[in-house]
């Protein structure tokens, strides 16, 4: 299964990106549930208070990151892959996210999760700024 989806950010690409890379900015977003994250490619990532974890892939300053991302829910050994191209918009960030390899059956959570966790939760925190 494959999740697509296309969503704007308020603020410029480069905070987005150290959001997505930063382990205190992102435990502040998700409301205090601990994150730590290596801004360094093929470091360590572990977010949500450790339910999902995983290594950074690809690291492009204010343009892209991959990571190779699980739940610890999943089975051993199940990876997925997620990409966020990360494009200016007019002082806002257009976010282009695909993530691919996770189990079937969670796609329907994992979707809206990416809404809830990630887009949502972003333009909250961006806003109290």
């Amino acid at each position: 299964m494959h999740i697509h989806q296309e969503v704007t950010i308020n603020a410029k690409p480069q905070t987005v990106f150290g959001i997505l890379l930063s382990s205190d900015k992102f435990t502040e977003m998700t409301g205090g549930r601990k994150a730590e994250i290596s801004t360094e490619e093929g470091g360590e990532i572990s977010m949500f208070g450790g339910g999902i974890s995983g290594r950074n892939v690809e690291l492009k300053a204010g343009k892209r990151v991959v990571q190779a991302w699980r739940s610890n829910d999943w089975p051993a050994g199940v990876y997925s892959i997620i990409r966020f191209e990360l494009g200016s918009d007019g002082g806002k960030t257009r976010v282009v996210f695909d993530q691919s390899g996770h189990p079937d059956e969670a796609t329907e959570m994992l979707s809206s999760g990416w809404h809830q966790m990630y887009w949502d939760a972003m333009n909250a925190m961006l806003a109290k700024t």
